[in-house]
C-alpha cells in the first residue's frame, strides 16, 4: 500500500491502559485518498481510543498507524501541519469573540486559510463579532469545525461533527464535508448519528469490544440484514391465511414479514392479496437501515460475548 493510495493505514493496532485493560485490541484498516470513512461503534467499543492513535495523541501499545506515510505521535512535526482535528469539545476562552478565536488558532496553523473565509464555511460569518460564551451549543461546534479547517487539511479528523446542531446545521455540515471530500481532503468521522454515517461515508466499519466486527461500504452492511414488510390484516383475516413461504410474525392484525428476497416476496404478497381480496393497511416495505444491522451486530457480539 502507498501513501499516493492510503492516506491513513492501521494494521493490529493495539492500547492497553494501566491496570492492563485492553481499548483497542488488534485493529487493521486503511483509508484512501479522498474517502469519508466512518468508524462507528458502541460506547466503550474503542473509537476515541483508536482515533486519539491517529491523530498522534499517544503512541500505540502495540501495531502500527500511520498518517500520511509517517507515524502521528513519533512524527508529529511532519504530521501535524498536514492534518485537521475537530474535537467533541473544543474548549475555547470564553470571552473572546469568534474572529479573535479564529484569528489566534491561525496564528498557530500552517498555511491558514482566511479566518473570514474559515468562519464562512461553516456559517459563522455574521457571528465572527460575538463573544465565545455567547454562542449555542450548535454555533460552538462550528466553530470547532471552522479551526479544523484552517489549515486546508489533507487529512480531517472528526469526531462527532454534528451533535448540538439543528436539523437544518446537521445537513448544511454533511455538505460541506461532501464537498471537502471532493476536493480531495480525506476525512475519518466517529457518529452516534447512524443516518449521519449512512449519508456521508463512503465505507465504514463497526467497532464493538475493542475489535472491528465489520466494515464495508454502507449498502454492504445494510445488505447482512433482511428487509421487512409490515402492514394490518382486515378484521376476521388471520395471519396464518398468508402463504407459507411468507414467514411472517404477527401482533393481533399488525404483521411483519422479514425477508432476503424483498421484491419477490413483496410481489408474492400484493399476488395473495389481489386474489384473496385483502386490503393490507399501513403497507410499508423497506430495506434494512444502517441501525438495524449495528444493533443486530451489537446484540449478535454481545450473546456471542456471553456464551
Amino acid at each position: 500500500m502507498t501513501t499516493d493510495q492510503y492516506v491513513i493505514t492501521v494494521d493490529d493496532l493495539r492500547r492497553r491502559y494501566t491496570g492492563g485493560f485492553e481499548a483497542v485490541s488488534g485493529v487493521t484498516f486503511a483509508v484512501p485518498r479522498g474517502e469519508i470513512f466512518a468508524l462507528l461503534g458502541t460506547n466503550g467499543a474503542g473509537k476515541t481510543s483508536t482515533v486519539e492513535l491517529l491523530e498522534g495523541l499517544a503512541t500505540p501499545s502495540g501495531g502500527t498507524v500511520r498518517v500520511l506515510g509517517h507515524d502521528p505521535y513519533r512524527e508529529r512535526a511532519a504530521v501535524r501541519p498536514r492534518i485537521g482535528v475537530m474535537l467533541q469539545e473544543g474548549g475555547f476562552p470564553s470571552d473572546l469573540t469568534v474572529a479573535e478565536t479564529a484569528r489566534m488558532w491561525a496564528g498557530c496553523t500552517s498555511r491558514a486559510r482566511p479566518v473570514g473565509e474559515a468562519l464562512e464555511l461553516v456559517g459563522l460569518g455574521e457571528r465572527s463579532g460575538v463573544r465565545v460564551k455567547q454562542l449555542s451549543g450548535g454555533e460552538r461546534r462550528r466553530l470547532d469545525l471552522a479551526l479544523a479547517l484552517l489549515g486546508r487539511p489533507e487529512v480531517l479528523f472528526l469526531d462527532e461533527p454534528t451533535t448540538g446542531l439543528d436539523a437544518e446545521g446537521r445537513r448544511d455540515t454533511w455538505d460541506l464535508v461532501r464537498a471537502l471530500r471532493d476536493h480531495g481532503t480525506t476525512i475519518l468521522l466517529t457518529t452516534h448519528y447512524l443516518e449521519e454515517a449512512e449519508s456521508l461515508a463512503d465505507r465504514l466499519a463497526i467497532m464493538h469490544r475493542g475489535r472491528i466486527v465489520t466494515t464495508g461500504t454502507p449498502a454492504d452492511v445494510t445488505a447482512s440484514q433482511p428487509s421487512r414488510i409490515r402492514f394490518t390484516l382486515p378484521q376476521g383475516i388471520p395471519a396464518g391465511r398468508l402463504p407459507l413461504s411468507l414467514r411472517a410474525g404477527a401482533d393481533g392484525r399488525r404483521v411483519e414479514i422479514r425477508t432476503r428476497e424483498l421484491q419477490e416476496s413483496l410481489e408474492e404478497l400484493l399476488r395473495w392479496a389481489r386474489e384473496s381480496h385483502v386490503r393490507l393497511d399501513d403497507l410499508d416495505a423497506r430495506s434494512a437501515s444502517l441501525e438495524e444491522a449495528f444493533l443486530e451486530i451489537a446484540r449478535t457480539d454481545s450473546d456471542m460475548a456471553g456464551v
